[in-house]
């Protein structure tokens, strides 16, 4: 008897959908196609000589143990350089990090994953806000969460209208503070600290997902939330507290390495790590070894300074062109860091719509509606601006605003 697989698949793949970002990302390779939908790094950014020295390093010096098992926890010099920023970089300044509090990932996603594994049961209350990252709803949907939203101003989280979504006792709290992704907003500091005090008041941790933090290009830099709630004591050797922190190598090295970090209280480490044991046994050695050679002379320092100017560029050349080519009634915002910027069309408009209009001129966005876990935003759309060249931007601009420009003539 031939095997009918819907008959065999878990509930909860029932929950589970392709993102639009994925499926997007799939018509990039259409010649002539110009996307703004997924959130690519610039591959001109690469350290492509740097890494080919380190991998010849790596092999040269160490390549059986590079190339070996290793712990879940991950490569031990990686895990005390990176404990070394969370205590050094001026946005952390943690009073104390070691590598116990250091997980090592494969990418931010599965830190997601982990977190959702370890952490939600059926039912449970997650508070996000609204929009929020779509791959972390992908991650955590599939364990059956119920998501209680809080809307997001040009500040980020609007943190006054927190206090009544935590009387519903939610297990975490979940927010990207820095060029979030969708919107490219920064959450301001007089909300971090409101966030941080509530959060500790009712109980609930905070997952801060901050992978954009470091493409900061113009502007002041902001506390982490993982700083501002850490406890303090001169007993301690290592970080205590309400945040479960998350970044990633992928936005400042690059993302083929897939590796990433989770900073947290020690005992979350040591659940998170169990999880892991289960789902690939480590991420990998020989991966971890080469961005330690790369990043251990503060290479990464000098190497941040390029891409954010090649952000920066970008980012001015695809507003210009906004202004140029978007209809009058369209909105924008001007986002001081990260890969990303947001844009409202006008009160009906429906952006999922004008997607399919765009496809046929070999161009893409992401419209923002897949950001919202409880519905709204049909006239949004995300706008990433690092991957594409600046002759591109202005190109793909030009034709995005004759897709609206089409549907105004439509309407009026």
């Amino acid at each position: 008897m031939e095997t009918i697989w819907q008959h065999v698949y878990a509930a909860r793949t029932r929950s589970m959908s392709s993102s639009v970002i994925r499926e997007l990302l799939k018509l990039t390779e259409q010649p002539d196609f110009i996307s703004f939908a997924g959130g690519l790094p610039a591959p001109e950014v690469f350290p492509v000589e740097q890494v080919r020295a380190a991998a010849d390093k790596v092999l040269t010096e160490r390549g059986a143990q590079a190339l070996q098992y290793s712990t879940t926890e991950g490569y031990r010099p990686l895990r005390e350089l990176i404990a070394s920023w969370m205590c050094t970089e001026s946005r952390h300044h943690l009073p104390a990090c070691g590598i116990d509090n250091i997980l090592i990932t494969s990418g931010s996603q599965q830190a997601l994953d982990l977190i959702g594994r370890m952490f939600i049961d059926p039912g449970d209350r997650i508070l996000v806000e609204s929009p929020t990252y779509l791959g972390a709803l992908q991650a955590w949907s599939a364990y059956g969460p119920q998501y209680v939203t809080v809307p997001s101003d040009e500040a980020g989280m609007v943190v006054d209208a927190l206090e009544d979504a935590l009387r519903t006792r939610p297990k975490f709290i979940y927010l990207v503070p820095n060029f979030n992704n969708p919107t490219g907003r920064t959450l301001s500091l007089q909300r971090r600290r409101q966030l941080v005090e509530l959060a500790a008041r009712h109980g609930v941790p905070i997952v801060e997902d901050d992978p954009y933090g470091q493409l900061r290009f113009e502007g002041e830099a902001l506390p982490s939330l993982v700083s501002l709630a850490a406890h303090t004591s001169m007993a301690n050797t290592a970080y205590h507290g309400s945040v479960i922190y998350l970044s990633s190598f992928s936005k400042i090295l690059a993302p083929g390495f897939r590796l990433a970090w989770v900073c947290a209280d020690p005992e979350v480490i040591v659940t998170l790590t169990r999880g892991k044991q289960g789902a690939d046994l480590h991420t990998s050695t020989l991966s971890q070894n080469i961005a330690y050679e790369v990043a251990k002379d503060n290479f990464l320092d000098r190497h941040l300074e390029v891409i954010r100017q090649t952000y920066r560029t970008r980012r001015d050349v695809m507003l210009a062109a906004m202004q140029q080519h978007f209809p009058l009634d369209a909105r924008w915002n001007r986002p001081e860091g990260g890969m990303f910027l947001w844009c409202e069309l006008a009160p009906g408009v429906d952006a999922t719509e004008r997607l399919r209009a765009a496809v046929p001129k070999k161009v893409a966005f992401v419209p923002g509606a897949s950001f919202y876990p409880c519905g709204g935003g049909e006239n949004t759309m995300r706008l990433n601006f690092s991957n594409a060249a600046p002759d591109k931007i202005r190109e793909g601009i030009a034709r995005l605003g004759e897709v609206l420009a089409e549907q105004v003539a439509a309407t009026g």
